[in-house]
């Protein structure tokens, strides 16, 4: 909050959820690719409403076929994967809509795919969406708000560059 108010350094990242819902401890997630943090440092979210938006403002530097996942980075080079789902590639695209593409800038909060839940519970094994630094070996991560957040408002990790 007083970040908002008095500016921050421009080092420092704070993430915003990209989904409505509940936190989940990453190694709580049932896939070890990322309980076992494979891909990197983070959490996850229980969603409670199908819709994923921009947790910072950046580029969308990756946008899989399929729309369950959806990879940014921002100025200070933080790079987060939004996985939305677990074994939601297998869906093919059914239930998810893009409203982004490749290379588009994004603002924080602004809608990147809407998701059908119901749809995800019929045909993935989860709905749990892993929000993943995939380069945070780069940075050191601060995690707020481990109960329900809300997507594009509420911060759930301040990020910063590793001292040298």
């Amino acid at each position: 909050m007083f970040k908002k108010l008095f500016g921050k350094n421009d080092k420092e990242t704070i993430l915003t959820a990209p989904v409505t819902g509940k936190v989940v401890d990453l190694t709580e997630v049932p896939d070890p690719t990322f309980s076992q943090k494979m891909m990197g440092e983070g959490l996850a979210i229980e969603p409670s409403e199908g819709k994923a938006v921009a947790p910072f403002d950046g580029e969308v530097v990756q946008l899989f076929p399929t729309k369950h996942a959806i990879g940014l980075k921002n100025k200070a080079g933080v790079e987060v994967l939004v996985h939305i789902g677990l074994e939601t590639v297998g869906m093919n695209g059914e239930g998810f809509e893009a409203s982004v593409k490749q290379g588009d800038k994004v603002k924080t909060g602004q809608t990147l795919v809407t998701f059908d839940l119901s749809k995800i519970e019929e045909q993935a094994s989860s709905t749990v969406t892993p929000v993943i630094i995939t380069n945070s070996n780069e940075f050191t991560l601060e995690f707020y708000n481990q109960g329900d957040v809300q997507a594009g408002s509420t911060e759930i990790m301040e990020i910063k560059p590793k001292a040298n």
